[in-house]
């Protein structure tokens, strides 16, 4: 069965920031005590309160992705540029916020971080790095886990011993019945039941693929490469580490760039055929240069 939106939570993508997190805040805390010379317990405070923050904002980073993944073209990366401006400025303040609550209302000691242009440019020029660093990790992070689940959904090899006396061949196992509908998430929140063979194309977008019907966008939450093997080979072929086609939908495909083509849907859509996947692509649509 294709997993669909109602999947339970990923309790690993949690963990796995916790401690990543953990360990930037200690190793945060050592440079300031050895640049600023402060006790190990204000230099904690201050980089868990910075933190803080961060961890609060990576529900909003996770969306963006999702929605605006970096690969999908030269404008969601402009879309996740502006975005490091509310990103710095709701960490920066927020951040303050935190110091002066633990120092000034709980500690009951000074504690001074005035929130002046300069300082907001500054926290914004470290901000950049801090983004960038955010989104790779969240790329890496799904890109792993997305691996480990398709790894995972092998079945294992079966060794069976060789029979002591001949026996009547078995009957070839009829072909694995595929799904031909399934319950996915619409964007917006509601659930609608989506035919296979209505579906134009999908895309990777994280821990997600977004299905395009008919002209509307679907989330159901597995890997591109869980999709891949469940789906008719013979009507979807991966033709992008990010993208599967249904082969009845293209309408058209041109030389592109570097050797790879270019593939025009009937919904208008374009996606790249890279180079590695149009073999693959060929077996069900040879391309005639």
């Amino acid at each position: 069965m294709i997993p669909d939106a109602k999947r339970s939570f990923d309790w690993r993508v949690p963990l796995i920031w916790a401690v990543m997190l953990a360990i930037s805040v200690f190793a945060h805390a050592y440079v300031e005590m050895a640049d600023n010379r402060v006790t190990l317990a204000r230099a904690v405070a201050l980089e868990v309160t910075s933190h803080s923050m961060v961890a609060a904002m990576l529900p909003a980073i996770y969306w963006l992705h999702r929605h605006r993944p970096i690969s999908g073209g030269p404008v969601n990366l402009a879309i996740h540029v502006a975005a490091l401006v509310p990103f710095s400025f709701l960490r920066t303040t927020g951040m303050t916020g935190l110091r002066l609550l633990w120092f000034v209302g709980i500690l009951g000691e000074r504690y001074s971080f005035p929130l002046t242009l300069d300082r907001l440019l500054y926290e914004l020029s470290k901000d950049v790095v801090n983004y960038a660093l955010l989104s790779g990790a969240v790329v890496a992070i799904s890109y792993l886990l997305e691996r480990a689940d398709a790894r995972a959904a092998q079945p294992a090899p079966t060794i069976v011993d060789p029979p002591s006396r001949p026996v009547a061949p078995e009957a070839v196992p009829p072909e694995a019945v595929r799904p031909e509908r399934f319950a996915v998430r619409k964007r917006g929140g509601n659930e609608v039941v989506v035919d296979v063979a209505d579906i134009d194309w999908i895309e990777a977008s994280g821990n997600y693929a977004i299905l395009h019907v008919g002209g509307e966008t679907f989330e159901i939450r597995s890997s591109l490469t869980k999709l891949e093997g469940e789906l008719d080979p013979k009507r979807f072929v991966r033709v992008h580490k990010s993208h599967l086609v249904n082969i009845a939908r293209v309408a058209e495909v041109t030389p592109w760039v570097s050797g790879d083509w270019r593939i025009r849907l009937q919904d208008g859509a374009e996606v790249n055929l890279s180079r590695r996947y149009r073999q693959r692509f060929e077996a069900l649509a040879p391309v005639r240069s």
